[in-house]
């Protein structure tokens, strides 16, 4: 057992984590990928509130401590694995069948773009049961609904513990709305991944 988790959970064969954050998450992320050994071999796909207009400095900011290689996806990009998608600024950043990321301007949800709920509600259709939902730190409402369909799907949902997320509201309307498996502080989601890692090495 570990964080009261079935060992299975830790054998599973994962197609995807699928992360998501607004106000407050940029910091713990950045230590969770700092963290996360070169080799950790499942996809993740960030989906970060960010500046619209801001186009440079953001995944420099991300990359510069991690070993992981992390990019923005061009539209249709096939997915690897081993690499961190990072929904670029301004686009929705949706997992497809096939194995593919697409990308779209269509209008705002919750007032974002990208929106959490949509990464991670196409992942679920996409992974079913062999997914990774994280929500973070924000200060709305996305990424609800998005933990909603992963854990509806069977995959393994985790949020950043609100008492300790810098804005709970985003955590908390996850809570509200689904069943999460796990509550945890930003260090110990960190050393679930290193277990999930571990394991998988076996």
């Amino acid at each position: 057992m570990f964080f009261n988790v079935d060992k299975s959970v830790f054998e599973k064969t994962y197609k995807g984590i699928v992360i998501g954050g607004s106000a407050g998450s940029f910091k713990p992320i950045t230590q969770l990928l700092a963290d996360l050994p070169k080799d950790f071999p499942i996809p993740i796909f960030l989906c970060l509130h960010r500046l619209k207009h801001v186009r440079h400095g953001f995944i420099e900011a991300l990359s510069i401590r991690s070993s992981k290689q992390i990019i923005e996806p061009q539209d249709k990009e096939s997915i690897r694995q081993g690499m961190v998608y990072l929904a670029p600024a301004n686009y929705h950043m949706c997992i497809e069948l096939g194995n593919s990321i697409s990308l779209s301007t269509e209008g705002l949800v919750n007032n974002s773009r990208p929106a959490i709920d949509l990464t991670f509600q196409t992942a679920a259709y996409t992974f079913k049961d062999k997914m990774i939902g994280i929500l973070y730190s924000g200060a709305n409402k996305d990424g609800a609904l998005g933990m909603k369909a992963i854990k509806d799907k069977g995959g393994f949902t985790i949020i950043q513990d609100p008492e300790e997320s810098m804005m709970n509201t985003m955590p908390m309307a996850a809570k509200s709305v689904t069943e999460i498996d796990l509550s945890l502080e930003a260090e110990k989601i960190k050393n679930f991944l290193l277990r999930l890692y571990k394991a998988q090495q076996k």
